[in-house]
């Protein structure tokens, strides 16, 4: 049965402006003289370098691990020699770092080999998820091996790689689904199977039909469905495409495993594959480049702990002066402090606002008028949420379900007096989990 047309209550309807970087098919990034990788990449445990300074590294070793299980195994991305190991700034604070000097001979440490999955059983294709370092790279980087390992008691019957992509700007996962649809669906049979589960669905928004049309056409023959969606933010969010595919409704401060559910990001999903089936460890990501600050907005398959600055250069380099720079999208990304930052797996995009573009508009004040609570895709307050913040009231705050905030940012994008809300609730919750620490 075709589902088409499927949507959630609330949200909200950004320009999307992704017709500035999804004109040209995916390039390769130059490959980088000297990488800084950092240790933390992912939701969990950091990890520790497994190499030391002068040894001879080779791409796809293994350089830093953690015995933790949320945590997620790292690679390197170019060969070379380990010229340092030291601390490297990032938009969450101070890290440790791998520094590796290439020396462009690209030795790999692994054989990339095509694999069939039925030579696999479930446990080998975790660990050769796990074993690849893989995260989610739709931006949470949650290690993936563990959100495929769900408990006894908690069985999966449905698999969803989410293709909806619905921050503005983004398209790297457009043009993948254009480019490597084959991918994308054997990759979800490899998670069907993985997790016992008896049906798979690829969500894809309705602005895409190029995308639809050759993921349509990949999953013919197979027990895979394609799941149409309206354009809407943030309909990329997993509960809410478990809420409108499933009419399955996540319960608060819970799981898509609570629901039977297992979420995918497509470029995770890319990722799955190349581990699965060519033995490919996860070292490089696609990456777009876009916003009105650069020259040649693009998507460019870029290798872990790159340079931002090298990065931009690949697009054109600044036609602008740029007034921010965003690690991700305009509703949820983070921010850069400097140009001298460095790629991270969770890094789908690299947002270049000009100065101009980049100006924040000064809030008044709140009027009352409700319109944060209708776009509201969690059904919460947050207008309330974010008053309590405001005075310190952290108590109150919590009690309007502040942790429940998926951080999307509608509310801040529909407010007419333009009120700080999102950035309130974040601080919320900062101050409400860190409160449950010291409890």
């Amino acid at each position: 049965m075709e589902r088409t047309n499927l949507t959630f209550r609330g949200g909200v309807h950004p320009l999307g402006n992704k017709d500035i970087s999804n004109r040209i098919p995916i390039a390769d990034a130059k490959l980088p003289a000297e990488v800084r990788i950092s240790m933390h990449q992912h939701i969990g445990a950091p990890c520790e370098p497994t190499v030391n300074v002068g040894d001879v590294v080779k791409v796809g070793q293994v350089i830093g691990q953690s015995e933790a299980f949320v945590s997620a195994v790292i690679h390197a991305s170019i060969s070379g020699t380990v010229k340092e190991i030291s601390e490297i700034v990032t938009a969450t604070g101070n890290v440790k770092a791998v520094v590796i000097e290439g020396d462009g001979s690209e030795e790999k440490a692994y054989i990339e080999e095509i694999n069939s999955l039925d030579s696999f059983t479930p446990e080998e294709i975790i660990a050769k998820i796990k074993n690849a370092g893989i995260t989610g790279l739709g931006g949470a980087s949650f290690p993936a091996h563990v959100k495929i390992s769900p408990p006894a008691d908690k069985p999966i019957d449905t698999v969803i790689i989410n293709g909806a992509e619905c921050e503005p700007y983004l398209t790297a996962d457009q043009l993948q689904m254009e480019e490597a649809p084959e991918k994308i669906v054997k990759a979800l049979q490899a998670l069907m199977k993985a997790l016992s589960a008896s049906k798979g669905y690829i969500a894809i928004e309705d602005n895409k039909p190029n995308a639809i049309g050759k993921i349509k056409e990949a999953a013919k023959g197979t027990d895979i469905d394609v799941a149409v969606f309206k354009t809407k933010y943030p309909q990329g969010d997993e509960k809410r495409i478990i809420d409108a595919l499933l009419d399955r409704q996540v319960p608060a401060g819970g799981l898509p495993l609570d629901v039977g559910v297992v979420v995918q990001n497509v470029s995770t999903a890319i990722a799955m594959y190349d581990a699965v089936y060519l033995g490919k460890p996860l070292y490089e990501r696609v990456i777009t480049v876009t916003g009105d600050a650069v020259k040649s907005p693009c998507n460019i398959r870029v290798r872990m702990g790159t340079p931002i600055e090298e990065v931009i250069e690949q697009a054109g380099g600044f036609m602008k002066t740029p007034g921010k720079i965003i690690a991700g999208g305009p509703m949820m990304g983070i921010a850069q402090p400097s140009l001298h930052m460095y790629t991270l797996k969770g890094m789908g995009g690299l947002l270049c606002l000009s100065e101009e573009a980049a100006k924040l508009p000064k809030p008044t004040n709140c009027i009352n008028c409700g319109r944060c609570v209708d776009a509201c895709p969690v059904h919460l307050q947050p207008v309330n949420i974010a008053k309590y913040t405001e005075r310190q009231n952290f108590e109150m705050a919590a009690k309007y379900h502040a942790l429940d905030c998926v951080e999307c940012g509608s509310c801040s994008f529909i407010c007419p007096a333009k009120r700080p809300l999102v950035e309130n609730i974040r601080l919320a919750k900062r101050e409400i989990r860190a409160k449950e620490k010291r409890a």
